[in-house]
């Protein structure tokens, strides 16, 4: 009686996920093409408190108010419109101060909110309960600072980095944010966060590896499956990714990372474990808990669907290749230094 038991248990199990692709040792089938954008953010907005979830009509104006944003960012230009302000209008999110950069065509965060078990979450993130990072430490907020330089200095349209101490945002290539070089992703890679655009995802699957081709900045992380991390002293921008299955789920240990990377705020010192479950629709569900004491004042953790989208493809992303952005940055910094009147560090002037 016991083993016809044992027999139909199996049965049953094996009926309940029948409708999800499998690989030839039967594990997940994994593998194709994934859109990883979404509008329900990464930090919970603070309208909504401690409430995971919010309902259908909370979800709609979410996606009402983006659609707003972008009907308005694609309105017909003037062509009678002036010149920007010379020098750019000081607003460092605006393409270099509003002068000229991305504009709505370029942007694509994603088109709708994700539900989990028929509910719309509030943020990506499910703890903290309030739903948002925790604190982060004044080590990582300094580090921060130093490392984009470039990003958010003072832009007022002149040289003005030459009142400060110290090396300047555009003394060279090395000085520019490694974002900026296209040294690490836009948008965080481990974990894998929504970003402004470039959101698809590629999954090739074998026994041995788990390859995720990340359309932004083109990173291709291989993930290690049943072996051990390697030395620590090995550390790479996305860290040593190591897999192994818990029943359907790969469950990636991903440590030994650079003393930066695409997770802004993150250091060395960063542990980041992630769970791919792949549901019936063919979508995964994909969480993640971030583990580093000396960037935040405690651990996190988020999960959101990445949507099957196997009629799609990951395309190339040239990031710099005949770009000749980087040299004309540093030499519109020569020009400024030269034509600077205020006061400079160090010169006894005020």
């Amino acid at each position: 009686m016991k083993s016809v038991m044992l027999a139909l248990s199996v049965l049953l199990t094996s009926v309940a996920h029948a409708d999800i692709k499998r690989t030839a040792d039967g594990k997940p089938d994994l593998s194709g093409v994934y859109d990883t954008g979404t509008l329900t953010p990464l930090n919970r907005p603070e309208e909504f408190g401690d409430h995971q979830f919010m309902t259908k009509e909370q979800a709609d104006e979410v996606i009402a108010r983006t659609k707003a944003v972008f009907d308005f960012a694609n309105r017909e230009s003037d062509p009678d419109r002036g010149a920007p302000q010379k020098g750019g209008d000081g607003n460092n999110t605006a393409g270099a101060g509003g002068v000229g950069g991305y504009n709505a065509f370029w942007i694509d965060p994603g088109n709708d909110t994700f539900m989990i078990d028929g509910k719309f979450r509030t943020s990506i993130i499910y703890e903290p309960k309030n739903g948002r990072q925790p604190a982060r430490t004044p080590q990582s907020l300094a580090k921060m600072a130093a490392a984009y330089k470039s990003f958010a200095h003072d832009n007022d349209g002149t040289a003005s980095w030459l009142s400060f101490d110290g090396p300047g945002p555009f003394d060279g290539p090395e000085s520019l944010a490694p974002s900026e070089r296209c040294l690490i992703s836009f948008g965080s890679t481990v974990p894998t966060i929504p970003s402004l655009y470039n959101n698809y995802k590629r999954i090739v699957q074998t026994g041995e590896n788990v390859m995720i081709l990340q359309e932004m900045v083109h990173d291709a992380r291989v993930v290690r499956m049943n072996v051990e991390h390697g030395p620590a002293v090995n550390r790479k921008w996305m860290g040593d990714s190591v897999g192994r299955w818990d029943g359907d789920t790969l469950v990636v240990l991903t440590k030994h990372f650079k003393n930066i990377s695409s997770l802004a705020g993150a250091d060395e010192n960063l542990e980041v474990e992630e769970r791919y479950t792949l549901m019936e629709d063919g979508n995964i569900l994909y969480g993640f808990t971030v583990t580093d004491p000396t960037a935040w004042t405690a651990p996190w953790s988020g999960e959101y669907v990445w949507q099957l989208r196997n009629e799609d493809k990951v395309y190339e992303y040239a990031c710099h290749e005949g770009n000749y952005a980087m040299g004309n940055i540093l030499r519109g910094a020569r020009l400024l230094e030269s034509e600077y009147e205020g006061p400079v560090a160090g010169s006894g002037e005020e």
